[in-house]
């Protein structure tokens, strides 16, 4: 199988972080997995991702924070986000501002064909492509 697009996985439960890795390396991607906002930002510049998938809720920088570091960045500001979280109770004014920075958001538990739908479906808004 031909590798596929690289995703940057960002979420501070292990557990979480390996579950959607697994789904996604067995899909033919190639995954990063890493468990703060600090480290997704290293971890881009060592090797520019495709895609990131951030949780919501960290310590430290929280997927917000990561958000405006991305889009602040022209080193990775066109890379797709997607804020994957599971405090299903934002408001409307912060998910709008998720919305304003251009990420997805979308709420766990995330199933197989669920994730890969969000994969799928950045990498198309940005023509993304199979490497």
């Amino acid at each position: 199988m031909a590798a596929r697009a690289q995703v940057l996985i960002v979420d501070d439960d292990p557990v979480v972080g390996q579950t959607f890795a697994r789904m996604l390396t067995v899909s033919g991607y190639q995954v990063a997995v890493v468990h703060s906002a600090d480290a997704a930002i290293a971890e881009a510049f060592r090797q520019a991702p495709d895609v990131i998938l951030s949780d919501l809720r960290m310590p430290m920088t929280d997927g917000m924070g990561l958000l405006t570091r991305v889009r602040r960045d022209p080193r990775l500001r066109e890379v797709p986000v997607a804020i994957v979280t599971g405090d299903h109770f934002l408001s409307d004014e912060f998910l709008g501002e998720l919305r304003s920075y251009g990420a997805a958001i979308r709420f766990k538990p995330l199933f197989m064909t669920d994730l890969l739908e969000l994969v799928e479906g950045l990498l198309d808004s940005t023509g993304g492509r199979d490497r």
